[in-house]
């Protein structure tokens, strides 16, 4: 596939990097011909510098004949007029535009095809919204993804001593929970992937995810031990579009608090949030977080614009007796090193905010795409089409398919029921399966195995 990747910031250079070993032709286009260079030093891609709104600067890009344009400038205007461009001059088949701002947000029919022409809108602010609102939701979890419309949940947590997963065989929790279906889709030790089978021993820190569907996902942690108390209390440091859009998600049935040092943007964001309490300050003065009962806080989320503040403000929230802290890293070099010590999650916002954009390029009935430990493996969510002669997994048990090593099927979902799979279930046309790939350049064969083709037997 042809793709055209309009900005080289954190959104465009992460995309860039997912798709480069996919076998796609990859352009990139900016302003800032830096970015561009550590691209191109890592990557086989082109590069093109110049205004991503520029017709001229397009056609260098070689967008006359790409499958899709991708514009992921951080602004919102250029996204559009780009997309508007390439559709009226170039008949660009598939579109996609970043949108940052809520005001456009609430006009869908501005995008429509007689009018600015987007095909499809990512608001990578709102997905890290939503990311980091499912981590407040199950405190205990390192990461919280849904399926089918929120059917079926994927939960990551770590194994701990006394825990009653660790020394055990993974084989032992269906006789430890016989009442529940679910299943571990892999297993993360010292960051290499282990692929889950009968006899395998949890340890002490391994990273463990489990599937079920979402009513089960709270009795699965009950009976791991799991369960922390319900979130009442959390505070947000920084008042930018993330903690803004989720001080306003949250403040209907949480406790919220929300620092942000900017006296102007503090006034302001305390007309738009209505149960809010918004403090003007620094997130790392000691003397603010004592004074706001820190040690009352169930989580603590730093979400600035400066990494290094938003260690240094979870790290001390930490130490002052918040239950849980979350800190945004933009670098993602620093997010393993960060997550290993007494930070609790750190999220890399790129990674957090890829999968939309990932669905729409995937080939095949792709529904959902998750990235997962910073873009090394992906969860996928495909729509199963054909029949039995030109479908290589229809009517076919799960342990008949050629999956590559490393990939597992996690869970089905057919009409409104969720099957947890099991070597012996069989796919059927139209089933949900979620797929669990441990390395994303299996991402290939996955997709080949789930298309359809002519007159297979």
């Amino acid at each position: 596939m042809k793709i055209v990747i309009l900005g080289a910031g954190q959104v465009g250079s992460s995309l860039a990097e997912n798709l480069v070993s996919e076998d796609n032709d990859i352009t990139v286009v900016d302003v800032d011909d830096s970015r561009l260079s550590t691209l191109r030093d890592r990557f086989d891609l082109r590069t093109v510098v110049g205004p991503a709104s520029s017709p001229t600067v397009l056609e260098q890009a070689g967008v006359d004949d790409a499958d899709m344009l991708v514009a992921v400038t951080m602004n919102d205007e250029t996204n559009m007029l780009a997309c508007k461009i390439a559709g009226a001059l170039f008949n660009v088949p598939t579109k996609i535009a970043r949108i940052r701002s809520d005001d456009y947000m609430r006009y869908p029919e501005i995008f429509a095809s007689e009018n600015l022409a987007v095909d499809h809108i990512i608001s990578p602010e709102q997905e890290l919204t939503n990311y980091i609102q499912k981590l407040i939701e199950v405190p205990e979890a390192l990461q919280v993804l849904d399926f089918a419309d929120g059917r079926v949940r994927l939960v990551a947590v770590r194994a701990y001593f006394g825990g009653p997963l660790v020394g055990h065989q993974l084989q032992e929790l269906r006789r430890h929970m016989p009442h529940i279906d679910t299943r571990v889709a892999a297993i993360y030790r010292q960051n290499r992937p282990i692929a889950p089978e009968g006899t395998t021993i949890i340890e002490h820190g391994d990273e463990v995810f489990f599937i079920a569907a979402r009513e089960h996902i709270r009795d699965v942690l009950l009976e791991l031990g799991r369960e922390d108390k319900p979130v009442g209390n959390v505070m947000i440091a920084g008042g930018g579009n993330t903690g803004r859009r989720l001080a306003k998600a949250l403040e209907k049935d949480y406790h919220v608090k929300l620092i942000d040092h900017n006296r102007k943007n503090s006034t302001r964001l305390s007309a738009e949030l209505n149960r809010t309490l918004v403090l003007e300050g620094e997130a790392t003065d000691e003397d603010l977080l004592h004074n706001e009962n820190i040690e009352d806080m169930d989580v603590f989320c730093a979400l600035t614009s400066n990494d290094e503040d938003n260690i240094m403000a979870a790290l001390m929230a930490k130490r002052m007796g918040a239950l849980k802290v979350i800190a945004l890293i933009n670098r993602s070099s620093y997010v393993d090193l960060v997550q290993s010590g007494q930070i609790d999650v750190a999220i890399s916002p790129a990674h957090a905010t890829i999968g939309p954009l990932l669905s729409h390029v995937r080939q095949g009935d792709i529904r959902v795409v998750h990235s997962l430990r910073r873009g090394a493996a992906e969860a996928i969510e495909l729509i199963v089409h054909g029949d039995q002669k030109t479908s290589k997994v229809v009517g076919r048990r799960i342990e008949q398919l050629n999956l590559p090593k490393g990939a597992t099927i996690g869970a089905i979902v057919r009409d409104s029921e969720v099957l947890i799979a099991h070597h012996d279930t069989v796919i059927e046309a139209e089933d949900h399966v979620i797929v669990f790939v441990l390395n994303k350049r299996m991402i290939p064969q996955i997709e080949k195995l789930f298309q359809v083709g002519f007159g297979f037997f």
